[in-house]
């Protein structure tokens, strides 16, 4: 799975360039044939608008918020795009500056306010971004739009047009949610977050929100905790971008990078901090892997450890035979990818992208093995009995239990990353395969397919093209997990029509279809196909 290509035309500099909303959808140039069993939209969110008058954002998560929508219709495909208006777009296109700190770009105050005038707002306190440009989802028969905040953004799938603000404060104890919940079948909703715990320490809450009201009211006022994890250090929560869910079971990971909480409220208004400013890694912590059951909630107080890794996606997490196994793309040690994720690295010549990329954090594909049952057995020895892995679980003298994960996949600076699987269907329950995104020293440039339990790997690239995250959409008469397509959107710089959409056939990664447009579409992050 690892890059056969070079890129020192730097086409990937396109992915990171503003471009325009649309205000009509624009036609497709089709070839192949479009599986008549697509009938909805792709989704997909990423930024759009990258420099506001002469001012720019400096990070890869500070763009504002672009929707992207390919629709399906009797084997044609059109494309449309939109701003999400939210008070950052807003603020920021109304005074030609940047109003709202975003996530690595610090908002400078008001030039035209006297010092008392700053020195009060200073005093209401931050003002949280809510560009959410990293994902949406649905939420019983409404859409959002997400980031990492507090805020998610109500959206109008059809007409991409915004709706509403939410304060996710304003129903549960959060300080933020993740963009990565988990939604079951029936439409419930679970997302972690952190959130002040017990004696004034940090902690971390998973939300439950209810599928469709019978009453049509809306499921985010039934918004509950159902289960609270335990912080490592009381004033400095891990940051926390996804989780793992199986049947029963809720697994926490808590990485070595840390929130400055300090920091992040005092030194903001008066420093000129940003988000990333306030984080920082606690290099003797390593990795905690918690534990909860699902209904009723209830953290297990069992002590389960590993080697420092960052890490953003889980890929699935399921039960088997007493043991709850993890899968996830890891980077290896303590310090945060993010680091890395500057636009100024991003959009530099080739051999200068790859010298970045040499020292940053390693990519792994991991599975981790976390044995429920670990009162009875003895020290020292391996606890894992699946005959499928070779992770292991080994009880200290402490109580505690060293983990060391089986590797599915490990290349040097060739990430098998934003990973997808055929969730409807094997989302936390045993399965086969995994689809991801490969990138080639941060710069995504394939598309991958991994067999977790034989570790067979497939890949599709073609020259100078950038793909994104790949969405699994199964076929409707599906026999075999892997039975349907894979749908990515990719950034062609050099080609005639610069951006397509592409279907692959999820068993082998073989092209069934593209449909070209006649713009640029820069980097999306994640999304959903509606049916």
């Amino acid at each position: 799975m690892v890059s056969r290509f070079e890129h020192p035309a730097g086409g990937y500099r396109k992915l990171f360039e503003t471009c325009e909303e649309l205000s009509e959808t624009l036609p497709t140039t089709v070839t192949g044939r479009i599986p008549s069993f697509l009938k909805g939209s792709l989704l997909r969110l990423g930024p759009g608008l990258f420099e506001v008058g002469d001012e720019p954002f400096y990070h890869l998560f500070d763009g504002q918020a672009l929707m992207h929508k390919f629709d399906f219709k009797n084997g044609q495909v059109t494309y449309f795009r939109k701003f999400i208006r939210t008070d950052a777009y807003v603020r920021a296109i109304t005074e030609k500056r940047v109003v709202i700190t975003e996530f690595g770009t610090f908002a400078y105050p008001d030039p035209c306010k006297n010092i008392f005038s700053r020195f009060f707002t200073y005093f209401q306190g931050v003002e949280v971004t809510d560009n959410c440009l990293v994902n949406v989802y649905p939420i019983g028969e409404d859409y959002y739009a997400a980031t990492e905040t507090n805020y998610i953004t109500k959206v109008n799938t059809d007409t991409l047009e915004t709706l509403k603000k939410v304060d996710m404060c304003s129903y549960v104890n959060i300080n933020g949610v993740t963009a990565h919940p988990h939604i079951e079948r029936d439409g419930t909703v679970y997302n972690i977050g952190n959130c002040m715990g017990k004696g004034a320490s940090l902690a971390y809450n998973i939300v439950r929100i209810p599928p469709t009201q019978k009453d049509k009211s809306d499921p985010i006022d039934k918004s509950k905790v159902v289960v609270q994890f335990p912080s490592y250090q009381r004033f400095k929560p891990s940051y926390v971008h996804s989780f793992g869910k199986t049947d029963n079971y809720f697994v926490f990971v808590e990485t070595p990078v840390k929130i400055n909480l300090l920091k992040f409220l005092s030194a903001w208004s008066i420093r000129g901090c940003n988000y990333m400013d306030c984080f920082e890694s606690n290099e003797s912590q390593g990795t905690l892997f918690h534990i909860a059951k699902k209904d009723p909630g209830e953290y297990i107080d069992l002590k389960f450890k590993g080697a420092p890794i960052g890490m953003f996606h889980h890929i699935n997490t399921f039960e088997d035979q007493g043991f709850i196994v993890v899968d996830l793309c890891a980077w290896k040690g303590f310090e945060f990818v993010y680091n890395y994720l500057w636009l100024a690295n991003l959009r530099a010549n080739w051999d200068e992208v790859k010298k970045a990329a040499m020292l940053a954090p390693q990519p792994e594909v991991r599975r981790y093995v976390i044995p429920l049952d670990v009162h009875k057995e003895e020290q020292g020895k391996n606890l894992v009995s699946l005959p499928y892995t070779t992770a292991t679980a080994t009880m200290y003298a402490d109580g505690s239990t060293w983990l060391e994960p089986e590797v599915l996949f490990s290349s040097p600076h060739q990430a098998f990353e934003f990973p997808q699987i055929n969730y409807n269907r094997y989302g936390g329950k045993n399965y086969t395969y995994a689809y991801a995104l490969g990138l080639n020293h941060f710069i995504p440039d394939r598309i991958c397919k991994l067999n977790v339990k034989t570790k067979e790997t497939w890949v599709w690239q073609e020259p100078d093209s950038y793909p994104s995250e790949p969405l699994f959409v199964q076929t409707p008469d599906a026999v075999d997990e892997d039975d349907g397509v894979l749908l990515t959107i990719v950034a062609a710089p050099g080609a005639q029509r610069p951006a397509y959409l592409l279907i692959l056939n999820a068993k082998d990664l073989s092209e069934v279809a593209r449909a070209e447009v006649e713009c640029t579409i820069p980097v999306t992050f994640h999304g959903m196909y509606k049916p």
